[in-house]
């Protein structure tokens, strides 16, 4: 009987582009893909060896396989056995070579080859895969998934974290022992905002892993808020010469965003580092690294200072001293099933073996085949060891599990499983839960994912005996983070900061930059405005201010004019001189009564005036005191009483006069309402008026106190302050004063009229300079009291004017009227004598005669 191979098109094509793969026999075969080689140039699928992410990870399958096959407890009597595929760190290779898996299953049409007899060929049957372990690229994986799920057969990663393999429904057969970069990047996350970093860039390696696990990041980082993505690039997977310099430069234009995080392949994380160190940003950056970086040293080699402080992630991993036991025993005599260890052999040792095919180099040592791992070479085991042993024990608890339901007290595989239902199996993978090779649990979820577990680290370089990376924490579905652990370049204890805006400073509101939620600019919350929250700007109510950090408020300090003040020093000394003046004549007047002098001034109207101008002088004091209801009824009766008072009695007397020479004019006969009585009750009525209106006053509005807080309200609130006053406005204050305003002005006008009377008859003339130099007094002070109405010492500055104005006008009063009366009376008695009387008529002729001459000079 003749045996030949199916000439099959996925036959052909595996045996035209794998030459190569590892059988290791058995009752059940697992599938097992591994990237011993690196990827190769163009138009050559493979490179060089990859010791660690090759070797290492395939002899932990086999590893795996050994202690599982000796283990009687798990699948007794069963014996698995593997086939072992090179994907050369390619997708598109890699989908060729799992073709190999699928060909059992690939139904074949055989009805028309025959032998030269004409007999049907005896076709040997492929070995079937049950499950494959692998791959270790997020890319491949995919790739691989898509065909392996076409004939259920499922599939345990045992590096690939693309949260795109999550998806049950395109990826229902996959599961990993190792998290998804979901949960990585949610570590990722919390790492950063322990930091208190709000605004960070991204940088991933075009492709699966790097773009799917940037994209998870910047997808939870928006779900929980409070981070802003400065910059999301891609490096691409062909990278131009100068590509990583411009991928800096633009990390640059962000500079505030330190923070960088990254998923990318060693290969580009070692060109972004290598890329800054030539733009001299040595620990400008400050990298979060996936677990594509971990805690390997192949990246940062040689550029150790721009990786310093850099943190890191990897999934929880522990050191499987068996497997380093059993690894470093490895030779080129005990590990022929190995068909790629010579390879591994000559790149670990450095040397070079004599093989069929190869041409001899002779620059390189001749391999002896004594050589030891770990004695001769450098060994450190790589960080998937433990997630490739827990995938190939989690596919054999399952198979175990399913054979003792489907196959009870059964030695070795019964019928039921042959062949192995893929459906059936990845429901057995699912239920598992077994502690793996570093006492961990091993488990999946419904979408096959393992739980998230993973150690923190950080690059160090100060303080630390060897610079490496330390643990400084680790995330199991919630951070515990060391800060205190953590170092910065040149030893720095505080974390740098990588925030767009940073806090506003005291008594500042954010202005948020549109559509950046992390970037504000700070706007001072300027006059009376105080912080409300942090956004917004409110301010105080009327009568507060805001406190010096402008969180909130304070009551504004009340204040009145104090005694001690300058502005009221002046008005009180010239109030108390005058009422001592004023107390002094009246004095005088009443001691020498009947004298010819006091007599001939009109006793009954001297003394009503004398009373005026001390009322005048005595409202300094009212206007200076602390407010209150009584003295602001005080001030109400008495600022307007006085000068009505002064001037109702001089008008009085100027009205008298001005009638009596009018009269004389016309006639002999003497002028109605001339006598003292009369003159009394004039007064008396005109004051009434004053009177009357400042009762109703009283009882339109009565008095009372307030407190003024916008006379004294500069743009500076330090110096904000309320004024107690009395509730007088400067109107209000005018209207007070308007009627003495108007006596003063008829009284003005009548002295003007009796300009011609001589000076030897009463008192016209005094009146009328008193009267004009009152004028000029009041007409001064208009423009000081209403010029001020601005000024921040406004009610300072018009009490003081307006009290010293009235004194002005009292002393003039006081010193033209009756000064140089006490003086004649007091220092020349002997002018004090009575004169020979006159009758009315006399007394109208001459000053008849006296008005004429003094009109028409030349006469």
């Amino acid at each position: 009987m003749l045996h030949i191979e199916l000439p099959d098109l996925t036959v052909a094509l595996l045996q035209g582009t794998q030459p190569q793969s590892i059988k290791i026999e058995g009752d059940i075969t697992l599938g097992g893909l591994f990237p011993v080689h690196a990827r190769g140039p163009a138009g050559i699928p493979c490179g060089e060896i990859k010791r660690e992410k090759g070797i290492h990870r395939l002899e932990a399958l086999l590893y795996a396989l050994d202690q599982i096959n000796n283990d009687p407890d798990l699948l007794p009597n069963i014996t698995l056995g593997a086939r072992i595929l090179d994907t050369c760190s390619r997708d598109t290779y890699a989908l060729e070579q799992s073709l190999t898996f699928v060909q059992a299953l690939i139904q074949k049409d055989n009805s028309d080859v025959r032998c030269s007899n004409g007999e049907p060929p005896i076709i040997p049957k492929p070995e079937r895969v049950v499950g494959v372990i692998g791959a270790s690229g997020s890319s491949v994986s995919i790739m691989v998934a898509n065909v392996l799920r076409l004939f259920a057969i499922p599939q345990i990663s045992y590096a690939s974290t693309a949260p795109e393999l999550s998806d049950n429904s395109r990826y229902e057969f996959f599961s990993r022992v190792v998290p998804p970069d979901s949960y990585q990047a949610q570590a990722m996350l919390d790492i950063v905002k322990a930091m208190g970093w709000n605004y960070v860039s991204t940088l991933a390696s075009e492709g699966n892993y790097g773009e799917s696990g940037v994209d998870a990041f910047i997808q939870i980082s928006r779900e929980a808020g409070g981070l802003c993505i400065a910059q999301s690039i891609k490096i691409p997977r062909e990278p131009r010469p100068g590509e990583f310099d411009k991928i800096v430069k633009r990390l640059m234009e962000t500079s505030n965003a330190r923070g960088v995080i990254i998923f990318a392949n060693e290969d580009d994380i070692k060109r972004v580092l290598q890329a800054a160190k030539r733009a001299n940003l040595t620990g400008h950056f400050l990298f979060v690294g996936s677990d594509s970086w971990g805690a390997k040293s192949s990246p940062i080699e040689d550029q150790e200072e721009v990786a310093e402080g850099a943190v890191t992630i990897l999934p929880k991993r522990a050191s499987i001293d068996g497997f380093d036991e059993y690894f470093t025993s490895r030779s080129l005599e005990n590990n022929r099933r190995n068909i790629w260890f010579a390879e591994f052999w000559e790149d670990d040792f450095k040397c070079k073996l004599t093989r069929p095919g190869i041409k001899y180099d002779p620059d390189r040592r001749k391999c002896t085949g004594e050589e030891r791992i770990s004695q001769d070479s450098q060994y450190e085991q790589e960080g998937k060891v433990q997630f490739v042993i827990d995938a190939v024990y989690a596919m054999a608890h399952a198979l175990h599990s399913m054979h003792m339901d489907l196959c009870p007290g059964s030695m070795g595989v019964c019928e039921k499983m042959d062949p192995v239902e893929g459906r059936m199996l990845l429901q057995y993978i699912r239920s598992v839960n077994f502690n793996g090779s570093a006492g961990t649990a091993v488990m999946f979820n419904e979408n096959g994912d393992a739980p998230g577990r993973y150690d923190i680290f950080q690059y160090q370089m100060s303080n630390v005996s060897n610079p490496g990376y330390r643990v400084i924490g680790q995330w199991t579905n919630h951070l515990r983070l060391n800060l205190e652990d953590m170092q910065w370049s040149g030893g720095e204890q505080k974390v740098p900061d990588s925030v767009c805006s940073f806090p506003c400073e005291s008594g500042e509101r954010k202005k948020m930059v549109k559509g950046v939620p992390c970037c504000w600019h700070c706007e001072l919350c300027d006059g009376y405005q105080f912080v409300l929250d942090e956004f917004t700007c409110d301010m105080c109510p009327f009568d507060m201010r805001p406190l010096k950090n402008r969180t909130g408020c304070r009551p504004t300090p009340i204040i009145k004019l104090e005694w001690s003040s300058p502005w009221a020093i002046i008005p009180v000394f010239l109030a108390i001189l005058g009422i001592l003046a004023t107390t002094g004549v009246i004095s005088t007047f009443v001691r020498f009564n009947d004298t010819p002098i006091v007599r001939a001034s009109g006793r009954e109207l001297s003394y009503v005036l004398l009373t005026g101008i001390f009322l005048i002088y005595l409202i300094t004091f009212l206007m200076i005191a602390e407010p209150s209801v009584v003295v602001c009824a005080f001030r109400r009766l008495l600022l307007g009483l006085g000068m009505c008072i002064s001037y109702s009695a001089m008008l009085t007397k100027t009205n008298r006069i001005y009638r009596i020479f009018e009269q004389g004019k016309k006639s002999v006969t003497p002028p109605k309402f001339i006598s003292p009585t009369s003159q009394l009750l004039i007064t008396f009525i005109l004051i009434s008026v004053q009177l009357l209106g400042v009762f109703v006053w009283f009882g339109v509005e009565p008095p009372h106190t307030t407190i003024d807080y916008e006379e004294q309200k500069p743009p500076n609130p330090e110096f904000a302050r309320g004024i107690l006053k009395c509730d007088m406005s400067d109107l209000s204050l005018i209207l007070c004063l308007s009627y003495s305003i108007l006596l003063m002005i008829t009284c003005t006008v009548y002295a003007i009229k009796s300009r011609g009377v001589p000076e030897t008859f009463n008192e016209a003339k005094p009146i009328g300079f008193t009267m004009y130099t009152t004028c000029i007094i009041w007409l001064a002070f208009v423009p000081i009291f209403f010029g001020t109405a601005q000024s921040t010492e406004k009610m300072f500055i018009q009490t003081t004017t307006l009290t010293v104005s009235m004194s002005l006008s009292a002393t003039v009063s006081l010193g033209m009227l009756y000064i140089p009366k006490v003086y004649v009376i007091i220092f020349h008695p002997e002018q004090n004598v009575q004169k020979r009387k006159r009758s009315f008529k006399a007394v109208v002729q001459a000053a008849t005669v006296s008005t004429r001459l003094t009109v028409n000079p030349a006469l």
